[in-house]
């Protein structure tokens, strides 16, 4: 889990998979993050895997700011968010598309992300 600020806020409880092909944000979260749900631009694609053995029909996509920080380092790209209306453990998911915009390289041995900003390698370490 990192705690990157997605839009204008941190969300302490987003779940790095790199085996997702998808970034997955919750509805609620949405709401929670003051975004009007009229940003949500619909979709007719459903997507496997992520209730077991079923289906899930998404609510939209919304483009959002996402920022990666380290202590005196920080780089921001826009990723879509397939837009969910059921109920998560986690804020978001972030998947493999964002480890292809933000080039990140994962060491799942220590639990950290390493990727380039402006100023030098950017390391983040989980949250607990």
């Amino acid at each position: 889990m990192v705690d990157p600020i997605i839009g204008m806020k941190r969300l302490t409880k987003v779940l790095m998979d790199g085996g997702s092909g998808l970034n997955i944000m919750y509805a609620e979260t949405l709401d929670a993050m003051g975004v009007d749900r009229a940003f949500i631009q619909p979709t007719g694609a459903p997507f496997h895997g992520i209730v077991p053995g079923k289906q899930a029909m998404q609510l939209g996509q919304i483009d959002l700011p996402v920022t990666s920080e380290g202590p005196s380092n920080y780089r921001t790209e826009t990723l879509t968010f397939e837009v969910v209306g059921f109920h998560g453990t986690y804020h978001a998911i972030l998947g493999r598309p964002f480890y292809v915009k933000f080039k990140v390289v994962p060491n799942y041995t220590y639990l950290k992300l390493k990727m380039l900003g402006p100023g030098g390698v950017i390391t983040i370490g989980t949250s607990f």
